[in-house]
């Protein structure tokens, strides 16, 4: 397998991972608040690298010009992207945070041009407009639901794509000077440092601290942060840094909108969410306009 397929496949599996993520975080705040959430998230995240570390018997040389250099990216991600993400899903259904989050390769293309000169194909616009387009239409199309939603939660959702879109960027010059361990290592340090710190500040000056762990008592709640922090945290932090250091950051961000489709059906079968007709169709151009992205991309860099 070649290097760009095996980007190609991490891209992949990146985005089914976050799909079904929403999910899992709908699950959690319906027993934890949205802070606790997250610093429980990035408690078992650090836990995963550091065993990660220690069965690698990798020595990681990190100083405080290193620090200084991965933390405006972690502050991106996953600091804003899923700050804002939780506070959104705790106010609108995921399968419309999922439609409003594909528009991160809009925002991505025109960072990318701007920082890191990465010039489209008039293919590539075109194919990357016929996937907004589909988003476009599946939020149009929605009527009640989406455009009833709490306008509060879409804005955060917004953000939240707002911040992916210029970690894509962003990301894209740090992974050529940092191995992807340093860089998730940092990035997932940050993560718990900052939520608990500011979890657990919380709970003592309000005197609820054993509330912190209560959610644990739920079966649902561990099945649920497990996955958010092993595999959604963990594992799409080094994934996304390794495909952003093999392709393009436009190429990168276009399948958030494979990840749009995985949430739609995620919420559909496990959470009873309203799935209709016109969703197939918006999926299909969503397909579509990620594949025609990529595939003239890929022309492009083979010419």
């Amino acid at each position: 397998m070649t290097v760009k397929r095996k980007a190609y496949l991490a891209a992949i599996i990146y985005a089914f991972v976050i799909g079904l993520s929403f999910m899992f975080v709908k699950v959690t705040l319906t027993v934890a608040s949205p802070i606790d959430t997250l610093a429980h998230r990035f408690t078992i995240a650090l836990i995963g690298i550091v065993f990660c570390i220690v069965i690698t018997q990798n020595k990681l040389k990190i100083n405080k010009q290193d620090i200084a250099k991965i933390l405006p990216l972690a502050l991106l991600y996953p600091i804003a992207f899923f700050t804002f993400q939780v506070l959104g899903l705790a106010r609108i259904s995921s399968t419309e945070a999922g439609i409003i989050q594909a528009t991160i390769p809009i925002f991505t293309l025109v960072l990318a041009s701007l920082l890191l000169k990465e010039k489209a194909t008039r293919e590539q616009l075109i194919f990357i407009s016929l996937s907004v387009f589909g988003v476009i239409y599946m939020l149009f199309m929605n009527n009640g639901s989406a455009s009833s939603g709490n306008l509060i939660g879409s804005g955060f959702i917004l953000l939240s794509a707002c911040a992916a879109s210029l970690y894509n960027v962003l990301a894209r010059k740090l992974t050529k000077q940092y191995s992807l361990l340093t860089l998730t290592y940092v990035m997932t340090l940050c993560g718990f440092v900052i939520f608990n710190g500011v979890a657990i500040g919380n709970h003592l000056i309000n005197g609820t601290l054993l509330q912190f762990f209560k959610p644990f008592v739920h079966v649902d709640f561990v099945i649920a942060i497990l996955y958010l922090g092993i595999l959604s945290s963990l594992v799409t932090s080094y994934l996304s840094n390794y495909t952003l250091s093999i392709l393009e950051a436009s190429k990168m961000s276009v399948f958030s909108n494979f990840a749009t489709l995985i949430t739609i059906l995620s919420g559909v079968i496990f959470l009873q969410e309203t799935f209709h007709f016109y969703h197939l169709i918006g999926g299909l151009v969503i397909i579509i306009g990620v594949i025609g992205t990529n595939y003239f991309g890929h022309r492009r860099g083979a010419q």
